[in-house]
């Protein structure tokens, strides 16, 4: 086994692992290092020569992606000679590239950019007319557009192909500085994980059709969430914009990060979810009473509950485990009872060897930590019991709407479906990634959301609406 070594990098010392990449130790310790073909989930591929650094010994400068981390190891990444042989290979990098800065959806996001700009490449060298033309806005395919004039050559793409989703869809065509990115006649991209791509692409050759034209980059807000697709529960970053006098609304979601969970990538499905978010909202309160604000409607649902004694409480997959913890508790103070009862959200034809489950939920597994029941039959036998039934964002009636007949019906949901038309009274609530929780994946792992979302439109949180309902009961009276 390796044991810990010191080495000095710009003459601090560092403990690294005996015989790791060292460019992974740049990385993982934060310090700059230009690269464009090495990926950590892809390993060396030692093309493109960006990552060369000094070590002391050895007569002329390497590429940090193909050295292993020895004992006493003395390492410069920056300095006059070495900083000149990286602008050097940059410089060649930009031979053929175009100057579509201005109109690329890269831009802010782009490594060449960015590795131009600490150059300070302010004059150029580089005829224009000479530049070698390829094509621009090609199709690939999966919501990928490929421009190859913009490709660096960094071969991430076909790595991903080839060694993670094993589809060998891309390719690299023809020789020289004529090389492009493409895929062979009849074979487009056509993988459920092909957007990853786009996120592994340094520059912009590799673009979201989806996302395309749609935001410049620098405008929008980030948190960390994770996607609810699925029980995976793969960590995300969700980028969203307040535009003026318009409610927040999400752009994309981009994978993140989490060597327990999804590792570097997410699935297209789960990425292209963000607009479930924003679809077919439900914004406004619904009941038979002409004025419909959250004091008549809690004023309703007191009513409705002081009326009925035998009250079920059915509870969705998606809510957070907090939310489910403060609705058990006020169950047992009405002494209802509840079930997290929820067939529809199981599909076989989803889950893969890879990251997807056949679970499109995200917190099923906080039903079995708080013990609230699942079991059909004592769900039916509920059902059955039951005079009043407050639904919390489970669409178990979506086809079985039928089944409300005769009932007092109090409804909880973000989006608009058949209960809501069912229900003497529905609130409208913070949809999945406007509200914080906590959420335990497939594989126990517990996940807290910190939403940052700033929304115009009401949407009420369980959490707030559950609390005063648990002291309006407790005080026995509005």
């Amino acid at each position: 086994m390796s044991e810990m070594v010191k080495i000095s990098v710009n003459n601090v010392q560092i403990e690294a692992l005996e015989n790791s990449l060292l460019i992974d130790v740049l990385i993982n310790k934060d310090i700059n290092i230009p690269h464009f073909c090495y990926h950590q989930a892809l390993g060396k591929d030692g093309n493109c020569r960006m990552c060369m650094v000094e070590i002391e010994g050895q007569k002329r400068p390497q590429i940090s992606c193909n050295t292993l981390v020895k004992n006493d190891m003395i390492v410069r990444t920056v300095g006059e000679k070495i900083e000149k042989v990286r602008r050097d290979i940059l410089e060649l990098e930009l031979l053929n590239h175009p100057i579509d800065c201005p109109t690329c959806d890269q831009a802010g996001e782009c490594k060449l950019q960015d590795y131009y700009m600490q150059s300070g490449f302010y004059e150029s060298r580089i005829n224009v007319e000479l530049k070698n033309n390829e094509k621009k806005r090609i199709d690939l395919g999966s919501n990928v557009m490929l421009d190859q004039e913009r490709c660096v050559l960094c071969t991430r793409c076909t790595r991903f192909c080839s060694d993670i989703t094993k589809t060998n869809e891309l390719v690299v065509l023809n020789r020289t500085d004529h090389s492009v990115i493409g895929t062979f006649p009849g074979m487009p991209l056509n993988n459920p994980y092909a957007m990853n791509v786009v996120d592994l692409c340094p520059v912009g050759a590799l673009t979201s059709k989806d996302f395309r034209f749609k935001q410049r980059v620098w405008f929008l807000e980030s948190f960390n969430a994770i996607c609810n697709l699925c029980s995976k529960g793969c960590n995300i970053i969700v980028d969203h914009r307040k535009e003026k006098y318009k409610d927040d609304q999400v752009f994309r979601f981009r994978p993140r990060r989490n060597d327990e969970v999804n590792g570097h990538f997410i699935c297209d499905e789960g990425r292209l979810s963000y607009k479930l978010q924003n679809e077919n909202r439900f914004l406004d309160i619904k009941s038979n009473l002409e004025i419909n604000t959250l004091d008549t409607a809690m004023s309703q649902i007191y009513d409705l509950i002081q009326h009925n004694s035998k009250i079920l409480f059915l509870l969705g997959p998606n809510l957070s485990y907090e939310e489910m913890y403060n609705i058990k508790n006020v169950s047992k103070i009405l002494n209802a009872n509840i079930s997290g009862y929820v067939p529809t959200y199981i599909d076989e034809s989803f889950k893969d060897d890879f990251l997807r489950t056949n679970d499109k939920s995200s917190n099923q597994a906080s039903f079995k930590e708080l013990g609230i029941s699942q079991d059909k039959n004592s769900f039916t036998y509920f059902l059955n019991y039951s005079t009043l039934l407050i639904i919390l964002d489970n669409n178990y009636f979506d086809t079985n709407i039928h089944k409300l007949k005769n009932k007092k019906v109090i409804s909880f949901f973000a989006h608009k479906c058949p209960s809501i038309t069912q229900s003497d009274i529905s609130i409208p609530i913070a949809s999945f990634h406007e509200k914080s929780g906590t959420y335990i994946n497939s594989l126990g792992i517990k996940q807290k959301v910190v939403s940052k979302m700033k929304k115009n439109t009401p949407s009420y949180s369980i959490n707030s609406i559950i609390e005063s309902l648990k002291t309006i009961i407790e005080k026995g009276t509005l």
